[in-house]
């Protein structure tokens, strides 16, 4: 009978080692953004992205699970666990395939999806409810820092608000003492930038896209490498 190749056998334990401790560090940082309040004031994190530090959570302990498996089969020579660890694998990259192309077919009507979003934070800037000052007093920062203003249609997504100070500042007014013709413009009476923040925010999203599918694909080829050690290492094992 063929024996186990130690050369696999130790490298599966050094990948999945490797792996567990990408979902250690994942899910204690997590946490610890989730229940520290220093660390979400620190990091301007409110109770709207907590369902993303939520999912980071399961990420984290997924891997971490996967991990344990992978490093415990290989060494105990389990074929049990290797044959567990090999179908959550394989579950992972189909949900990834899967999401890549839901993403791909829908991807049309992502800007649709994007623009009744902002159809329903226009009616907030245009409030005066508390509700409404909280987040106009954070999309204010946006503005300020992204150098655009309004979301939709520029400054009147403001409606009667546009003259509003806050934080000292009136919303949408360029900062710069002689403002750039490329970056503002004159509308009532003074300088303002005159991007609306969609185009800087569908910007972002493409930009970024690339380095998305980049990391997806490369968590990809990650994946069926463990799958083939693991399947590798399950059949030396049968076969001993």
């Amino acid at each position: 009978m063929a024996g186990v190749s130690s050369c696999m056998k130790y490298s599966m334990f050094i990948f999945n080692f490797l792996f567990w401790v990408c979902g250690s560090i994942i899910l204690g940082v997590s946490v610890w953004i989730r229940v520290s309040k220093d660390a979400q004031q620190e990091l301007d994190i409110d109770s709207s992205l907590f369902a993303g530090v939520d999912l980071l959570i399961a990420v984290g302990s997924i891997i971490m699970v996967l991990g344990f498996l992978g490093c415990c089969g290989a060494i105990k020579e389990s074929r049990c666990m290797l044959l567990l660890f090999f179908i959550g694998l394989l579950l992972i990259l189909i949900l990834q395939v899967t999401g890549g192309i839901l993403g791909a077919v829908y991807r049309s009507q992502i800007e649709t999806s994007l623009n009744k979003t902002l159809l329903e934070d226009v009616k907030l800037l245009q409030n005066s409810s508390e509700e409404a000052k909280a987040f106009q007093e954070k999309f204010h920062k946006f503005q300020r820092k992204q150098q655009c203003c309004g979301l939709l249609n520029g400054p009147a997504d403001w409606g009667k608000n546009f003259n509003t100070l806050i934080g000292g500042n009136k919303v949408c007014e360029c900062e710069e003492a002689n403002p750039a013709a490329d970056l503002c413009a004159i509308y009532d009476g003074r300088y303002i930038y005159k991007t609306p923040c969609k185009e800087v925010i569908m910007e972002y999203l493409k930009d970024h896209l690339l380095i998305i599918m980049g990391i997806a694909f490369g968590l990809a080829v990650i994946e069926i490498l463990g799958l083939g050690f693991s399947m590798s290492l399950y059949c030396q094992i049968q076969r001993k």
